[in-house]
């Protein structure tokens, strides 16, 4: 693909600072920090969507991970790519959503700011077929029983960044 006809991600330094833009395949080669968003997906009951990746993905392909999100485009508010992953992914719209911080996670597939949030959910969840290939909801101590388990197939940064968060929603 030409990387001019590319998305464009934002850059961001140690301080999460914007520091330029780059097409998003040169983002993934190189490890170049961005920002993203996360969003905790729960129901009226407490529990806590879960999902598994499809093998297509370009980061983690195949694990599980309980967030819906993904990288912002050049000069994208966070609440509005929130807004617009959690559509694409899981067709969920029109909910509000509550802030829960920004993170920094880095490893040596991804280096991202992660915008956190969370909402709440009553209707159905629309997979798009090329991010999920299945999904279910789970109790937050299912939940934390399997991210207790680092033989537990999921997303690395989802464990570190929304692990922690889950007892104090």
């Amino acid at each position: 693909m030409d990387e001019t006809a590319e998305e464009q991600v934002g850059l961001f330094d140690e301080q999460g600072r914007p520091a330029g833009s780059a097409p998003r395949s040169q983002v993934r080669r190189e490890n170049l920090r961005h920002a993203a968003t996360a969003v905790l997906v729960r129901d009226g009951l407490g529990r806590v969507y879960v999902h598994r990746r499809t093998t297509m993905k370009d980061v983690f392909p195949g694990l599980h991970d309980c967030v819906a999100g993904g990288v912002l485009e050049v000069g994208e508010d966070p609440t509005e790519g929130a807004a617009r992953e959690l559509e694409e992914e899981l067709g969920i719209t029109g909910v509000e959503l509550r802030p829960l911080g920004r993170t920094l996670y880095e490893d040596e597939q991804t280096r991202y700011w992660a915008h956190q949030f969370a909402v709440v959910w009553h209707g159905p969840v629309r997979w798009q077929a090329s991010e999920v290939d299945w999904g279910t909801w789970m109790t937050p101590d299912e939940l934390r029983a399997h991210l207790a388990d680092p033989a537990w197939p999921f997303v690395p940064d989802t464990r570190a960044v929304m692990g922690p968060l889950l007892d104090t929603l």
